[in-house]
């Protein structure tokens, strides 16, 4: 799981927030652990119970009907295809930065050989090979990390010599090295502020979106372990390494590229390009060598994951559900290679008109922005319908392609290049960031989704009860139901995700106190951390089977 969501775009990316605003602006994915601790403890144990091979299978288990079939078939080619071409474009348009800046070759060469050894054990060895080669892959990316954060060090002198540097560096701002942002003045706008940008992360973003109640892959990886309490451990160290591990190495580099190269303007890439920057002025040959491996075992299990996993979708929800469903195995097997190509080729060919990766981030965020309280709520609520799943997605999706359209035109009429996610949308003048559409996209969203809710008939209690059934979710179900068949109560799910919260937020904040600020507040914070996480351990293991 840590593997597929550590790519080469990744630093990148870290590089670009931390220089553009300071480490706390790491809010904007930080926020999604709240999201992924759901996931632990309200839904790894019940995505085992559902027994899907992948998540869109789980609609037509919870929803009946021509529209059951028609969203079940509409994501999976959302997903698999436009999601897919997006992601995998971001990842290769980091692994390219990296190697046309420490390699001085073209941006393709390096790129496109690696996705080819990708493609070929991906498509020979499924997911067990995926997952084999993302265990190796992730060692030898974080250990690149960790290498290239003590050679940045190592420049400075120490940690405290680099401090002092970065203070003085011209892009240095009152919150560059701060967790969370300082609070607003009363002569700035509030809406323009770090405090309300901050705000709009921890308040909206990681419950509105598509991830809510695992995310895809995360999901395959749950559905894939051994049994619901391997699913839920799982799900929980990768929450771990996610956010209190992996990311520290990347934000030493990325402060010390302010110091190394204080403006960035005028390079095509931009502040992304701080991190291979570092990489060649600091590393060696030998240590180059290791860097690059490093980056390319990143990018690789990235690339590899999202192929899998999308070629799961347009075999099991599109070509079995839909085109063929009484076909061989080996007619099956074909044709997921043969997407597994065509889904390389899209990626590729994105990479090619792609801007900004962080832009690229927020896109993919807003397009699903809304939908995630109806995610969470099919589990918990038997009112919720296939039409609510629909619209919630439907209306997330028309606005955000429309703000989208608006910021290209207003670009072009500018007279200036346009490439994709390579400007934020302005609105009357006024530049609309991420947190600003989420003040749009979501509040349409639900406004949308719970309207369609109400105006149209439920599911069938037959399908209702069959999914209670199997599923044992608990919430807001006929109490008859519940009284027959059991569920864990929503407040020992919500203890639970509090202790989990207070996990990985103590460990991540703890591990960066004891680098940037104090080291007697991170040690207190990581001990905190560690009482939570065996108390919520401890909790759930005596969770109903």
């Amino acid at each position: 799981m840590v593997a597929t969501t550590f790519a080469a775009d990744t630093p990148l990316a870290i590089t670009e927030l931390v220089r553009s605003d300071g480490i706390w602006r790491n809010w904007y994915w930080w926020c999604i652990a709240l999201g992924g601790l759901l996931g632990v403890f309200f839904f790894s144990r019940l995505w085992r119970r559902a027994r899907v091979v992948t998540d869109n299978e789980l609609i037509e288990l919870r929803y009946s009907g021509r529209p059951a079939a028609i969203l079940r078939g509409f994501k999976a080619l959302y997903f698999a295809l436009l999601y897919n071409f997006i992601v995998m474009g971001w990842v290769i348009n980091g692994m390219s930065a990296v190697a046309s800046v420490t390699l001085d070759v073209g941006r393709g060469w390096a790129v496109w050989g690696c996705a080819l050894i990708a493609l070929i054990y991906s498509t020979t060895s499924g997911l067990w090979g995926v997952v084999v080669t993302d265990f190796f892959q992730f060692s030898l990316a974080l250990g690149g990390a960790i290498l290239l954060a003590g050679l940045a060090l190592g420049r400075f002198g120490g940690f405290d010599q680099l401090l002092d540097r970065v203070r003085q560096a011209p892009g240095f701002q009152p919150d560059t090295l701060s967790f969370f942002p300082s609070l607003p003045t009363g002569s700035e706008n509030f809406f323009t502020t770090n405090f309300f940008t901050f705000l709009a992360f921890i308040g909206i973003m990681w419950w509105a979106s598509h991830n809510a109640d695992g995310g895809g892959y995360i999901i395959q990886r749950m559905s894939s372990c051994k049994d619901e309490k391997h699913a839920l451990l799982a799900t929980l160290w990768f929450n771990v390494a996610n956010y209190a591990l992996r990311v520290w190495p990347w934000i030493i580099v990325a402060v010390a590229s302010l110091v190394m190269f204080p403006t960035l303007a005028d390079d095509p890439l931009g502040d992304k390009s701080g991190y291979p920057r570092v990489m060649k002025e600091l590393a060696g040959p030998g240590a180059l060598g290791i860097l690059m491996a490093s980056f390319l075992a990143a990018y690789m299990s990235t690339i590899s994951t999202h192929l899998n996993w999308g070629a799961s979708y347009l075999l099991n929800d599109v070509y079995r559900r839909f085109i063929k469903p009484d076909a061989s195995e080996r007619q099956y097997l074909w044709v997921s290679r043969l997407a597994t190509a065509l889904m390389m080729l899209g990626g590729g060919l994105t990479a090619t008109y792609m801007g900004s990766i962080a832009r690229a981030w927020e896109f993919i965020w807003a397009m699903g922005a809304g939908i995630g309280p109806v995610l969470v709520l099919r589990w918990f609520w038997w009112r919720i319908s296939a039409w609510s799943e629909i619209a919630a997605l439907a209306s997330s999706m028309v606005v955000t392609i429309v703000l989208e359209v608006v910021a290209s035109v207003q670009t072009l009429q500018a007279g200036l290049p346009y490439t994709l996610f390579g400007r934020a949308p302005v609105i009357m003048g006024v530049p609309l960031a991420v947190q600003h559409k989420a003040l749009i996209i979501v509040p349409v969203s639900i406004l949308t989704w719970l309207t369609v809710t109400l105006l149209t008939r439920p599911e069938p209690e037959e399908k209702l009860k069959a999914f209670y059934q199997r599923v044992h979710p608990g919430g807001f179900w006929p109490p008859a139901w519940k009284q027959t068949w059991g569920g864990t109560p929503l407040r020992t799910h919500l203890i639970n995700w509090a202790l989990g919260v207070v996990l990985i937020y103590g460990a991540t904040f703890g591990i960066g106190s004891m680098i940037f600020h104090s080291f007697r507040l991170g040690v207190v914070l990581v001990i905190l951390a560690a009482a939570a996480g065996w108390v919520a351990v401890k909790r759930a293991a005596e969770y109903p089977a």
